[in-house]
């Protein structure tokens, strides 16, 4: 009987995901808040507790994040990360500063301990490339002067990542000032020197893999990624930034055909994430937490806006490419969640969660709208409804990224 109640609710929260799906889809939103919701219905305190699937969306939740970064990293190839780091390091450090330091000011304000405001500075740093990527094909500024600068940001915050998340892993092991010192170097060069590996041994490492059957590439893909991620986790670099360098180090053709196959695994095993998140969370707990993230939703959204203004006035683009800039960036998702759920994992507060989770059901609800309405009028022009906002950007594509 316990096998046909984890098959029961399995294919239930499997339908109820794509329920969500289709309404995503259909008026235009990110999916994740609703997947969220759907984990907060679910978990202790919804409407409906699960009895046997919890331990398996657990394990799928691992592969989910494992899976969104190998996706993230498959995104770049390694000149484009030392492209992007070139180009927009100025930029990138004010991004850094404007939108980190609100979320660790409110966790010490709070009564934090100092490591949780440093998880909830990155909650508030890093925007969703998943959101963001979408937005910019939805809308059809892919070919927008402005995109480039985007992209570099976006890059530059997941290098930053790539940093952030093993010394964080490191310091949460705990111990002796110098095993803390001593582990933090070692996560450090470690993901130093798998990144190198990745930047210089990516063509024979996807020469190694490189089959023309699908299911053999698909299956040495994942293994690598997997063997890779769990490797890294024990050196506390964070088995997420393995999968990421993973993506990276995988080029040309392997490269490709590797994202066609994994797509429909992301895309399952990621919803599955972010509805665990959700279950960790008593629905209860979010009204209070309410004003604290509405407050850091206002603050880092205008920050993000105006990173995203600046960064692209400094590459030469005009007013209106710029707010589209600013617009596009604001929204977060997929990698905060993950930034959370280390903190949760780890027991530093208890509020951790439901803060996170509020924070980024704003943030991803309101960012898309924000790009919408930043892309759809100029300088001067009267205010339009968000109806008029969402179809002048839709049709207004403006390839040249000038106002």
């Amino acid at each position: 009987m316990q096998e046909a109640q984890l098959l029961v609710e399995l294919g239930a929260v499997l339908l109820a995901l794509a329920v969500a799906a289709r309404l995503g889809h259909r008026f235009g939103l990110s999916v994740i808040p609703l997947y969220l919701l759907l984990g907060l219905s679910l978990g202790e305190g919804g409407f409906y507790p699960l009895i046997t699937a919890e331990e398996f969306i657990e394990a799928g939740a691992l592969l989910g994040v494992v899976l969104l970064l190998l996706m993230l990293g498959l995104e770049y190839t390694p000149q484009e990360l030392v492209d992007g780091l070139r180009t927009g390091a100025t930029a990138s450090v004010v991004d850094l500063v404007v939108n980190f330091t609100p979320g660790l000011a409110a966790g010490l304000l709070l009564g934090w301990s100092p490591l949780a405001a440093v998880v909830l500075g990155g909650v508030t740093y890093i925007s969703s490339s998943g959101i963001a990527a979408k937005l910019v094909d939805d809308l059809g500024w892919m070919a927008n002067r402005e995109t480039p600068v985007i992209l570099s940001l976006l890059v530059a915050e997941d290098l930053v990542m790539a940093v952030y998340l093993p010394v964080l892993g490191a310091v949460l092991v705990g111990g002796a000032a110098a095993e803390i010192g001593a582990s933090i170097g070692v996560a450090i060069l470690a993901a130093g020197g798998t990144l190198l590996i990745a930047l210089r041994a990516g063509p024979q490492i996807s020469a190694l893999i490189d089959t023309r059957s699908r299911e053999a590439l698909l299956l040495s893909a994942l293994g690598l990624t997997l063997l890779v991620a769990g490797l890294a986790e024990q050196l506390h670099i964070s088995a997420a930034v393995g999968a990421f360098l993973v993506g990276i180090a995988l080029s040309g053709s392997v490269q490709h055909r590797a994202t066609e196959l994994l797509v429909p695994l992301r895309d399952l095993f990621a919803a599955i994430f972010f509805v665990f998140f959700g279950l960790q969370i008593d629905p209860g707990e979010l009204p209070v937490v309410l004003p604290v993230a509405a407050g850091l939703a206002l603050v880092t959204g205008v920050g993000k806006y105006f990173t995203g203004r600046f960064a692209a006035r400094r590459a030469g683009v005009g007013d209106r490419g710029q707010r589209r800039a600013g617009g596009v960036l604001v929204a977060r998702g997929e990698f905060s969640i993950v930034i959370a759920e280390i903190g949760i994992a780890a027991g530093l507060n208890a509020t951790i969660g439901p803060l996170a989770a509020a924070y980024v059901l704003l943030m991803a609800v309101g960012g898309p709208f924000v790009a919408r309405w930043a892309g759809a009028y100029g300088r001067g022009e009267r205010p339009i409804t968000l109806a008029e906002a969402t179809a002048a950007a839709e049709s207004e594509p403006d390839a040249g990224g000038q106002a």
